[in-house]
């Protein structure tokens, strides 16, 4: 029987993701879930690069603003919840909506797995270029707004330019 739905507790931290003790880590991957540069690229070192690139080549791809689920392997966390976010475009193409869709369908996909802590990182704003305080607001809206059976949702900031964006919402 599933717990019933309510809003999770949100903390704010700085740090390594790949460290984070919880349920699931969060990797802002890109379309062909192959791996690369920042987060994306220090989940896949930390979980044990073939074996998480074998699972990612097994599912294929994912859309923006989409989620999909593989094991954590190396991780402490038990899964790693694979999300695709907007590329900066100036932010009339669509960005927030898609955006927002990430950390709608990385709540989701946590509890189709049953996770009740997540770690996540600030989707799009490395490479992506989405800007840090706009980023920040959207995924604070957006898992405030969210009933979901996660229990906590821990911001991990990267740097203290992220961490204090996400620290001014708290």
């Amino acid at each position: 029987m599933p717990l019933p739905q309510r809003f999770p507790t949100i903390e704010v931290v700085t740090g390594d993701i790949t460290r984070e003790r919880v349920d699931a880590v969060i990797n802002a991957a890109n379309a062909r879930l192959a791996g690369g540069g920042g987060v994306d690229g220090a989940v896949h070192r930390a979980a044990g690069a073939a074996q998480l690139r074998e699972a990612c080549q097994a599912i294929g791809s994912c859309e923006p603003g989409g989620a999909v689920v593989t094991p954590g392997f190396k991780l402490a966390a038990r899964w790693i919840i694979h999300t695709v976010g907007p590329v900066w475009r100036g932010g009339s193409h669509g960005e927030p909506e898609t955006l927002s869709s990430c950390y709608r369908s990385v709540l989701s996909a946590a509890d189709d797995v049953g996770a009740r802590t997540l770690a996540i990182p600030a989707i799009s704003t490395g490479l992506y270029g989405y800007p840090v305080a706009l980023a920040a607001d959207i995924a604070f809206g957006t898992v405030r707004a969210s009933a979901t059976n996660v229990a906590l949702v821990r911001f991990v900031a990267f740097d203290e330019e992220t961490f204090g964006a996400y620290q001014a919402l708290r």
